[in-house]
């Protein structure tokens, strides 16, 4: 199953000259954990980086910063990675994997924002599998015992 069709769609973005201040008000109107930070390109967006609420501790608020002054292209992840919508569910965690990233923008061909998966969403999908294949052995051993008693 390709990535594309399980990612998050409701992606939450930032553009680089916004504040860390803002992008920390963004996360906690939305109840999520980073921003994307996007480039609008021939009326695409384009993602260029994230934020994530660690980033904003590290960086900001353990050093003491004013969250007013510092963008979050000051702060964004210096290797910023994305994956094709195309790739499979199995690939995308060993590129995840691989990168060492709990999070990870999901593009088109032509490198436009398509969605996010996080590491929580693959948990949730992989825990909906496991329910699935333990039904399927209960089932089974259901259908043997009606049909050998």
């Amino acid at each position: 199953m390709p990535i594309g069709e399980i990612c998050n769609r409701d992606v939450v973005v930032a553009l680089s000259n916004e504040t860390a201040l803002e992008a920390a008000r963004l996360m906690r109107k939305y109840h999520v954990g980073d921003v994307l930070v996007v480039e609008e390109r021939d009326g695409k967006r384009i993602p260029v980086g994230i934020v994530t609420d660690r980033d904003l501790v590290v960086e900001i608020v353990a050093p003491e910063l004013d969250s007013t002054f510092i963008t979050v292209k000051d702060i964004m992840a210096p290797n910023f990675i994305t994956v094709s919508e195309r790739l499979g569910v199995y690939e995308t965690i060993q590129f995840m994997r691989g990168n060492g990233v709990r999070r990870l923008p999901v593009v088109d061909d032509g490198g436009a924002l398509v969605g996010i998966v996080t590491l929580d969403d693959l948990l949730a999908l992989l825990a909906e599998e496991l329910d699935a294949l333990a039904k399927l052995v209960a089932r089974e051993q259901l259908k043997e015992k009606s049909s050998r008693p």
